[in-house]
């Protein structure tokens, strides 16, 4: 599978993403990827394989990857233009949009702010809101994740304690006109409540839930194999049954 990288700018920030277009079958709608809150574009190259040949983009939100880390500029505006800047390079004007964790909010932001842009929504283990961060959040996640896990080269520190002084609650549960798959964990520690779930149905008239009795926030561990076909075979399901 032939994988180009390219860089979009966003004002003075430049964001980093993977794109499989060069060999993707073009008669299938592209995938845009947002990844989760520490995670880089890296982290779902697997996936691109797996949805080959179906055109997959792959993004790491400032601060992460192979992204610029500016001083601030954190808060959920700045990661929507993040989105805006890789969809704009990249050329796409229609494309499902799979986010996991955080990666939810900046990209049901996105979608909220562009439907049309949007065929359809997954969502990976998160709520319909955008979180601010407590006090002390930053310091306990950098020492007691970062650290532990050696994932202090997927984020910079900068990046979290931005995280932390900008981010606001903002709900982002307003309807969508469009399909919705949303994936959560069945054990302890899954971010999905059931009013969460609850939430969702709200918002579009056509969600699908995928649960997975192996995992609790963490979907890409013993469940990763089935939730990326479950996503896959939900595109295309969208697509209109294209195998």
């Amino acid at each position: 599978m032939a994988v180009s990288e390219y860089y979009a700018r966003n004002g003075e920030v430049s964001i980093h993403y993977y794109d499989s277009r060069d060999e993707a079958d073009e008669r299938l709608v592209p995938i845009v990827v947002c990844p989760g809150l520490s995670e880089t574009a890296e982290e779902y190259l697997d996936f691109m394989e797996a949805a080959a040949p179906r055109r997959c983009i792959l993004l790491s939100f400032r601060g992460r990857g192979k992204s610029d880390t500016p001083e601030a500029g954190y808060d959920l505006k700045d990661h929507l233009t993040d989105l805006e800047s890789v969809v704009r390079d990249a050329g796409v004007k229609s494309f499902h949009l799979f986010a996991y964790s955080r990666g939810v909010s900046y990209a049901l932001q996105y979608a909220h702010a562009y439907p049309s842009d949007v065929r359809s929504f997954i969502v990976g283990d998160y709520p319909p809101e955008h979180r601010a961060m407590p006090d002390g959040w930053a310091e306990d996640y950098i020492h007691h994740y970062l650290i532990p896990f050696n994932r202090t080269s997927n984020i910079r520190t900068d990046a979290v304690w931005g995280i932390q002084r900008e981010s606001v609650q903002i709900p982002l549960d307003q309807p969508l006109q469009l399909p919705l798959m949303v994936a959560r964990g069945q054990r302890e520690g899954s971010l999905v409540t059931e009013e969460d779930l609850a939430r969702y149905k709200r918002m579009s008239e056509a969600v699908s839930v995928k649960e997975y009795a192996r995992s609790d926030h963490a979907l890409k561990g013993e469940d990763k194999a089935l939730f990326y076909a479950d996503i896959i075979r939900f595109v295309n399901e969208q697509d209109g049954g294209t195998e």
